[in-house]
């Protein structure tokens, strides 16, 4: 069990018990509503960064189907109907995965596979389904007693779906034992799990999880001009990145108009939806060979030419349009992680993982589908760790899954 706490396993311990807090919604860019839905289209500028358009000739993601973990998802948006299966409400409150009583999941849905129709927003992936699966966040009515365990029981519920990927937008700083296992399980599975690192990169910039777990692909934001976001957490968890900042979104559960917003949360969508265009491009590819393509696609600045990791953005700025009109990027071994290094997918268990190179840590400058560039130097610890604070690996999971059982409910990132 200790292979598998990895990069994760550093922060546990002691500090799991600091767990009691208070936490908030998380959209580091919140501002006036958007007052027009006609507004909305000339809002995604992003679609133009990832050259859309041009991608959606070859793969629109048809075939593939992303389960989103969030706040739900509201199937009624002119958007999404049509574009949401059955999922399931791990609450255990009165509800159904598709009431969405934030608003926030509706926002990925719609980023990752939304139509646009009724001037709503236009998914990257339009051709992919989503499948909602509902935990409590802390947006989430404080007099509802809701399941603790809900993000475990949605992750599971995921890995065992019929999706191709796993979507999730939230996240906390403390490590989870369920948790932690469920991701293993999901991956075991053949599952591509993405998560947002967090928005307080500019602030105390804790590592979150799931986006910290080995497993799972932590996405950074960049902005228009595709520099890193200030706001965006970095780290040797940080994996990939993608436009994140100044990306519309739903004011609240009424769905009425759409707001200023952004974060990790819309970067880890859209880097969602581009994993669905390549997967629907090669249906017969694993997790394993899709997420390779994306990291060999990434956008790295010129000045970035060696296979070093930037903490700010990982293997760089995902470019679906990269691989898909112009053939960048070597799926590779179909069984080894290129998150983990060892065999998984297919139902086969993940094995334990072989360290990683060092990496360099970038602060990127400019770039976006033109690749960012990167400045700065020094090295980030291998990524793998060992318990030090309590003696015994499963002492310290124990102990920290009991303390996490008392915060039962993240934040949207």
């Amino acid at each position: 069990m200790t292979a598998g706490l990895s990069r994760a396993s550093r922060r546990t311990g002691w500090r799991a018990f600091a767990c009691v807090v208070a936490l908030v919604v998380a959209y580091p860019l919140v501002s006036a509503p958007i007052a027009h839905a006609a507004e909305i289209p000339s809002e995604q500028w992003y679609l133009d960064l990832m050259r859309a358009e041009e991608t959606w000739k070859k793969s629109t993601g048809e075939g593939i189907k992303v389960a989103v973990i969030d706040t739900g998802v509201n199937s009624s948006t002119p958007s999404l109907r049509g574009q949401v299966v059955k999922g399931l409400d791990a609450t255990d409150a009165a509800g159904e995965a598709t009431d969405d009583y934030d608003g926030h999941g509706t926002t990925m849905a719609e980023l990752i596979a939304g139509t646009g129709a009724g001037g709503g927003l236009r998914g990257l992936a339009p051709g992919a389904k989503i499948i909602p699966f509902r935990i409590a966040t802390d947006s989430f009515p404080k007099d509802v007693k809701v399941n603790a365990w809900a993000d475990a029981v949605a992750m599971r519920a995921a890995a065992d779906s019929d999706a191709h990927i796993i979507s999730v937008s939230i996240g906390n700083e403390f490590l989870e034992a369920r948790e932690m296992e469920a991701v293993k399980y999901a991956h075991s599975k053949g599952k591509l799990v993405f998560a947002a690192v967090g928005n307080t990169g500019n602030k105390a910039n804790k590592p979150e999880y799931p986006a910290a777990y080995d497993e799972v692909v932590g996405v950074a934001a960049i902005g228009r001009d595709g520099k890193v976001a200030e706001y965006s957490q970095h780290g040797d968890f940080v994996d990939i990145a993608a436009p994140g900042a100044d990306v519309p979104r739903w004011c609240d559960s009424s769905f009425t108009r759409y707001c200023e917003g952004g974060g990790t949360s819309a970067a880890t969508a859209l880097a969602s939806a581009s994993a669905a265009l390549i997967w629907s491009a090669h249906p017969d590819w694993t997790a394993n060979q899709v997420l390779r393509v994306m990291f060999d696609s990434a956008g790295r600045g010129d000045a970035w030419k060696d296979d070093s990791k930037s903490q700010y953005l990982g293997h760089g700025v995902v470019r679906p349009n990269a691989h898909i009109t112009r053939g960048i990027g070597k799926p590779g071994p179909p069984d080894v992680s290129p998150l983990t290094h060892a065999e998984n997918g297919d139902g086969a268990s993940a094995g334990p993982a072989s360290p990683s190179a060092p990496t360099e840590s970038q602060e990127p400058k400019g770039g976006g589908e033109s690749s960012p560039e990167t400045t700065g130097s020094g090295k980030t610890a291998d990524g793998r760790y060992q318990l030090v604070l309590i003696v015994g690996t499963g002492v310290a999971v124990a102990i920290a899954g009991t303390a996490f059982a008392v915060v039962r409910r993240r934040r949207a990132t």
